[in-house]
């Protein structure tokens, strides 16, 4: 039975790494069929609105997105769209699975490491008052029932897939009231999955010690602003942000994405990695139930990356961003 999605093309590399994976879930057998809008900057100096209602309404529809990188300006401008949508559609469990390849060559191995980042408070709420001209305030929210869901989440995740290890990530020594609530609940919760061993970590202590030994980390969970960090951290010890998938998780709604911004230097150029946007669609078939199509692309992604002759510069290779959706077309089999 045909499924429909929805799919924003973004903006930068999107369109291109969209075209890519759609032509692989194609190949695929995933069976299908989409509803697809541009979203962005582009749209709206042509339309006035960088997300169109036409685009709003086919995913309160479908339910499911697969949405490809966005444009943010910095400093000025339109707030992030990224935000915009985890907030409309309360899609609080952001979830980043970072897993070395044998064929990515790094100076690590073995990683295997799932970031629950909470998706819709902290810093980013976006609340920001200028107090005079050289003064200003930003506020940071952090509330009980996001941190239990996120965290809570975390520890269902790390029981249903046999995970060892839930490590809490914060800054209570310093922000004692908002991280210490969050720390004191995930410190509740623990004591109801005796069977999974638990840890605090500062963030600051857990860049240092990703760098050195990022194989202690199995599941993370931590507020928002510091799941961004860490996450970005994760994808350069597994080889880069072309690699890191993410999903977006609500109650009602799923959003599934690259953890990449949109390139803009690069657009155009044929030479984008579509991989965390792949690995992205492959997440969204594992939460749709289609799990032997999820394992197929998984499965001939990595033959490709251990081939090693077909991939894009990013990886080390020089391959364009069609030749590499074709070698992986040509693996599914």
């Amino acid at each position: 039975m045909e499924r429909t999605i929805t799919v924003f093309r973004g903006d930068g590399i999107g369109p291109e790494i969209t075209a890519c994976v759609l032509e692989i879930l194609e190949a695929a057998g995933a069976g299908l069929t989409y509803e697809i809008y541009d979203v962005g900057e582009a749209e709206w100096q042509k339309h006035g609105a960088l997300i169109p209602e036409a685009a709003y309404q086919s995913f309160e529809r479908t339910r499911i997105l697969l949405k490809s990188p966005i444009t943010t300006p910095i400093g000025k401008g339109f707030r992030s769209l990224n935000v915009t949508l985890r907030k409309k559609y309360d899609l609080y469990a952001n979830i980043r699975p970072a897993k070395s390849s044998t064929a990515v060559k790094t100076p690590f191995h073995d990683i295997d490491m799932v970031i629950f980042r909470e998706n819709t408070e902290d810093l980013y709420v976006g609340i920001e008052k200028q107090v005079d001209e050289n003064t200003i305030h930003a506020t940071k929210v952090i509330t009980r029932k996001a941190s239990e869901r996120i965290i809570r989440d975390a520890f269902d995740y790390a029981r249903a897939h046999g995970r060892k290890k839930v490590s809490c990530i914060h800054k209570a020594n310093i922000l004692k009231m908002s991280d210490g609530l969050f720390l004191s609940i995930f410190q509740d919760i623990a004591r109801e999955y005796p069977e999974i061993e638990t840890n605090d970590k500062i963030i600051d202590n857990t860049c240092m010690q990703m760098v050195m030994n990022p194989n202690q980390f199995d599941v993370l969970v931590m507020p928002n602003l510091y799941g961004d960090l860490i996450s970005d951290l994760a994808s350069g010890l597994i080889g880069g942000l072309g690699l890191l998938p993410s999903s977006n998780l609500g109650k009602d709604y799923a959003m599934f994405e690259a953890v990449h911004g949109s390139a803009p230097d690069i657009a155009g150029q044929h030479i984008a990695n579509p991989t965390a946007l792949l690995w992205s669609a492959c997440m969204m078939l594992e939460y749709m139930k289609d799990f032997a199509c999820a394992s197929r692309i998984r499965r001939a992604v990595d033959l490709v990356l251990e081939d090693g002759s077909v991939l894009t510069p990013d990886l080390g290779g020089h391959a364009s961003t069609e030749a590499y959706r074709d070698a992986i077309i040509a693996k599914l089999d």
